[in-house]
């Protein structure tokens, strides 16, 4: 007996059945290891979605609102990053752009720091060089200037001990464009971060943004502006216990079991990701 208003389709109707395209293997490329079980709530078996981004928004990303749209953005310090991060925006359906930026440079700190800058005009006079009282200049080989007794012979040269100074990290702004698909976590943040579920996708993009491994653990970055209790409680329920670091930039989860459950969440390592930077190949 059928059901009141559903209505019986012929099979000739129907469309043939889609057959499931399988994925050939690759030649050199490691299958999963024979036996694993695939999490629950792992980035294998969960649809990808726009809501998966609040995993950056729980860590180091911010969110710009503009009319009834919105977007998310994040800075990462590494070009494999950007590779994987714009990849996994795409599959949710985000248009995604990327530029490289200087380090540690916002708009809003360098006119901070413009504004903070003392010229020459408003230094004070006492500050200002050349501008001696008559009666203070310093005896002859107590300046600033070398004397004859401190000069340096020529072809020897003062031994410095000073390291030369590391080269500036690249780092790169990877950021969607305003679309209303984003909305639903817009009206919903950070109020949503109070009870955040950390699925295996949203773990994902936190690990492609700011995840390292460090001896004995893994890392994950975190905005030292944000409430770290809210992310620490969320990371706690996923199975990940650990520890935020004194200034509220890292979250440290070591242990062979948290390690276990953080590569089996985040799924296997994406083609652009370096195999040291994923999880799975840390021992705790």
């Amino acid at each position: 007996m059928t059901e009141t208003g559903w209505p019986l389709i012929p099979r000739e109707v129907l469309p043939p059945p889609v057959p499931v395209a399988k994925r050939a293997a690759q030649r050199g490329v490691p299958g999963p290891p024979a036996g694993r079980q695939l999490s629950m709530f792992g980035a294998e078996t969960t649809e990808p979605s726009p809501a998966d981004l609040a995993g950056l928004l729980a860590g180091p990303g911010h969110l710009g609102r503009m009319g009834g749209t919105a977007r998310v953005s994040v800075r990462v310090d590494a070009a494999w990053r950007v590779h994987v991060l714009v990849g996994e925006l795409v599959a949710r359906g985000l248009k995604a752009t990327w530029e490289p930026i200087e380090e540690g440079v916002r708009p809003d700190d360098l006119a901070a720091a413009e504004e903070a800058i003392i010229t020459p005009e408003h230094q004070p006079a006492e500050d200002r060089p050349g501008d001696t009282a008559p009666g203070d200049e310093p005896p002859a080989g107590e300046s600033g200037d070398p004397g004859p007794a401190d000069s340096v012979p020529d072809g020897d040269e003062p031994d410095s001990d000073e390291p030369d100074p590391a080269p500036p990290r690249p780092v790169f702004e990877v950021r969607t464009a305003y679309s209303r698909r984003l909305n639903a976590l817009a009206n919903a943040w950070p109020e949503a971060s109070a009870q955040l579920f950390l699925s295996g996708p949203r773990l994902r993009l936190w690990v492609a943004a700011a995840g390292s491994p460090r001896p004995g653990g893994w890392v994950l970055g975190l905005d030292p502006g944000k409430d770290r209790h809210a992310v620490e409680a969320a990371l706690v329920r996923a199975g990940l216990a650990g520890r935020v670091s004194e200034d509220g930039r890292r979250y440290l989860i070591s242990g062979a079991r948290r390690l276990r459950r953080l590569a089996e969440l985040v799924g296997e390592r994406p083609s652009a990701a370096p195999e040291e930077f994923w999880p799975g190949n840390v021992v705790a």
